[in-house]
């Protein structure tokens, strides 16, 4: 049923089809005007609006100058995103007109399966018609049959639903989208493309959580099993738990600053949750379903202006160092052999809680301390070099 909240669809099965609807192919009109929370009202233009610096248009965005106009936010969109650096062979409209009708045919329903890059993963449709859930069906199959490479990428629906709504055509949007995917910018990189990729990712969030929000990173690690389960979820919190009006937001500045302006949100909405309750009330509650329904109602406790406030007022690594950072954690995930999907029990969880016995810390305890070591560290099991009670303590030795 249609609510005021996102509707989830969750794809379980490479083996599921979808009805695919071609008649409305290029009519543009894929928005639920009806259900969108506030109306967008028209507004003066300066005419030089798309022409400004990049770093004016950066405040213009984290001001939420676009939100004023549909036809503003959807100009700019098209334009920021064709100004991206990208492979010289990219997919473009032409191609996807030529694939959706050869995919498609000229029939007006056809059944298809979705990608496997897809399975498992679920999909935000925000305010999109039917007409629109069509078109984001289609252009996810067109992707998965010009973008072999793409193994896994839990946050692409997401994106595509949410260029939908500012697009003018279905072959506008995957030719913007495919501009993100293909980008070869330095140092920077949209959409994770590859498990390990995104794995990477969130083990890279969990990092500057440590160091940007300890306290509630603390509060985290003592309050569940698997503090790197918590931040698994971290960009499902963006563009997925987010209400529409917020995601939009923080695809305005993603689009001008890329991943580490999502970092920066991410890390806001860790230390408005550590404000929003004290450590004793989540004892003994799911962190994880409390983390990710605190993002649900996050208009209860701030509201969006406030939230990008704090994101830009955290002093965060540059880009190329949280580049370096990602690579680093790539890198141990290969080291033990993590290329594909995978059970996360297998990997992150190096000290067995179960059996985990000291006469100096609790399980609970060494969760915190496990916690604090970066992540591409803590995926291997410790190894007891020396101990007082076994090896003395003499310092000549």
């Amino acid at each position: 049923m249609f609510g005021s909240s996102p509707v989830t669809v969750v794809i379980t099965s490479e083996d599921d089809t979808w009805d695919i609807n071609t008649s409305c192919l290029g009519c543009g009109q894929f928005v639920d005007w009806d259900r969108m929370p506030d109306l967008e009202q028209q507004v003066d233009i300066p005419e030089d609006i798309l022409s400004r610096s990049p770093k004016e248009l950066k405040k213009l965005a984290r001001e939420g100058y676009w939100a004023a106009s549909r036809d503003l936010r959807a100009q700019v969109y098209h334009q920021l995103i064709q100004q991206v650096a990208c492979r010289l062979v990219t997919p473009d409209a032409h191609v996807y007109r030529d694939v959706a009708s050869r995919l498609f045919g000229k029939l007006s329903v056809s059944s298809h399966p979705l990608p496997e890059f897809l399975e498992g993963c679920s999909m935000p449709t925000y305010y999109l018609n039917l007409e629109g859930v069509t078109a984001l069906k289609k252009i996810l199959i067109c992707i998965g049959n010009l973008f072999p490479d793409i193994t896994y990428s839990p946050v692409l629906p997401s994106l595509v639903a949410l260029l939908l709504h500012y697009s003018a055509d279905e072959a506008q949007c995957f030719e913007n989208i495919s501009r993100l995917i293909a980008s070869n910018a330095s140092h920077a990189s949209y959409i994770d493309q590859s498990f390990v990729a995104h794995q990477a990712s969130c083990m890279t969030f969990g990092d500057l959580a440590n160091k940007h929000c300890p306290a509630a990173h603390r509060l985290i690690a003592s309050a569940s099993e698997n503090v790197f389960e918590v931040y698994s979820e971290w960009l499902s919190w963006l563009f997925h738990d987010l209400p529409f009006s917020y995601a939009i937001r923080v695809f305005d500045t993603f689009l001008l600053e890329g991943q580490k302006v999502l970092y920066r949100i991410g890390l806001a909405l860790l230390k408005q949750y550590r404000l929003s309750g004290s450590p004793s009330e989540l004892e003994g509650t799911d962190i994880k379903a409390d983390l990710q329904a605190f993002v649900q109602n996050i208009a209860e406790h701030v509201t969006v202006d406030k939230l990008l406030e704090k994101a830009f007022g955290i002093r965060l690594f540059s880009r190329k160092e949280i580049w370096l950072l990602q690579m680093a954690n790539r890198k141990a995930l290969m080291e033990r052999g993590i290329t594909m999907v995978q059970s996360r029990q297998s990997f992150h969880l190096a000290v067995d809680m179960q059996s985990f016995s000291s006469s100096i810390v609790t399980p609970q305890e060494m969760r915190i301390v496990w916690s604090w070591i970066p992540e591409r560290f803590s995926l291997f099991p410790p190894l007891l070099l020396f101990s007082n009670s076994e090896d003395g303590c003499s310092l000549q030795r």
